[in-house]
């Protein structure tokens, strides 16, 4: 890849995209998003339909994360050298015919594929998100990308009540028999839709995933959104993953169900994503990054010294959702604006290390949380968050070069 194809500026192919396409963009988005999820609220279910431990289950949304970041590493990328129109059918129709095979698998194995396969043809999410900042001008682009990333945000939220409420009538198979139906609906809606674009460059295979450590390597922005973003997406993930073992414990004493109702809480994040949306081009990326970063710093704050009440935790919710959501806009608006021939492999670097933040995040909190309980999470998640806050700062005071505009 010649130096040539590390150009900053737009493409002229960038224009409007129109309220319609962005609508159904943000459902696919939502839709799509969900099928991380699906399986969280039934594994007890499987797990005695299946005759397995429900430790056993547990590999099942595992099997489904992991296959989610491994098209982040393998298959993103594709979408700088295909047309994302085509990509996007062929990981449509992966995604229907895998939620079928959850639908139909008769044991463990075939459903631990299966799940795996699922999160490979949920990767239309990161390649619509891409293509939505290809689409757009650079004066709407950070709206556009809060839009979908609002979208992103309610897939999440609702894909656990969405699946719950289905089981609960016909069976946690038939979850997977809707989401297929769903993924062929969207699919076709997208395919007659989405514009076919020319590919942003042409390269072999091999060479396209190496090329995402030379983009790594050669941008400085690039480095900082991930690491940033991995710290403050890692600290994210320790309070959640943390939040039902302490909530269920004393002094609360709540039932998982009760537990379950926090999330509801995170609907802070939609108004966090949109406030950032329309604020990046206004305000610009770096001083919205550092005031989001506060927010998740004072959320950690308020979560340790007053995360026994239940007026504590839901103000230090309302922040860490806020701050983090109101982060990610911007964060990725720059990360977009570094190249636009290559922002699928850029997107598909950030969301890698975002992703490695989180499992990493989750992992560490609970430890944390087994060794010095509820404090020594927040005390853990505050220095992610300063530790974000810190770097971002650090790389503000410093000259950035013009191709780094953030």
């Amino acid at each position: 890849m010649s130096h040539q194809d590390e150009t900053t500026t737009e493409t002229p192919e960038s224009s409007p995209i129109s309220r319609s396409l962005l609508l159904l963009m943000t459902i696919a988005v939502a839709a799509t998003a969900a099928n991380l999820y699906y399986n969280q609220p039934l594994l007890a279910d499987m797990a005695a339909s299946l005759g397995v431990s429900q430790g056993t289950i547990g590999m099942i949304p595992s099997a489904t994360q992991f296959g989610y970041a491994v098209a982040i590493l393998l298959i993103s990328p594709l979408g700088d050298t295909m047309d994302r129109r085509l990509l996007i059918r062929n990981l449509s129709i992966t995604l229907a015919v895998a939620s079928l095979g959850v639908f139909l698998a008769p044991s463990l194995w075939p459903l631990l594929v299966a799940s795996f396969v699922v999160g490979l043809g949920a990767n239309i999410t990161q390649q619509l998100i891409p293509l939505a900042a290809s689409l757009s001008t650079p004066q709407r682009r950070g709206k556009v990308i809060g839009t979908l990333m609002t979208g992103l945000t309610i897939g999440i939220l609702l894909s656990r009540t969405l699946s719950g409420s289905i089981a609960e009538y016909w069976g946690w198979r038939s979850v997977f028999l809707v989401a297929a139906i769903l993924a062929i609906v969207i699919g076709v809606s997208l395919y007659r839709q989405l514009p076919s674009r020319a590919p942003a460059v042409q390269m072999a295979y091999p060479r396209l995933i190496a090329s995402m450590f030379t983009l790594l390597k050669r941008h400085a922005l690039l480095r900082e959104s991930a690491l940033t973003g991995a710290l403050w997406f890692a600290a994210f993930n320790a309070m959640w993953a943390t939040l039902a073992l302490h909530v269920t414990d004393t002094p609360f004493d709540y039932s998982v169900q009760q537990a379950g109702l926090f999330g509801i809480i995170g609907l802070a994040g939609i108004i966090g994503a949109k406030a950032s949306g329309r604020l990046v081009n206004r305000v610009g990326a770096g001083p919205l990054i550092s005031l989001a970063l506060t927010m998740v710093v004072a959320a950690f704050a308020v979560l340790g010294l007053w995360g026994d009440s239940l007026t504590g935790l839901i103000i230090g919710i309302i922040l860490l959702d806020l701050g983090v959501f109101a982060a990610q806009i911007p964060n990725q608006v720059r990360v977009f604006s570094i190249d636009p021939k290559a922002q699928s492999r850029m997107n598909a670097v950030y969301m890698l290390c975002y992703y490695t933040g989180a499992g990493l995040g989750s992992a560490v909190g609970v430890k944390m949380m087994s060794l010095f309980g509820w404090q020594g999470m927040a005390v853990f998640g505050l220095t992610l968050g300063a530790l974000a806050l810190g770097h971002h700062l650090l790389r503000q005071r410093r000259p950035a070069a013009p191709s780094h505009k953030a």
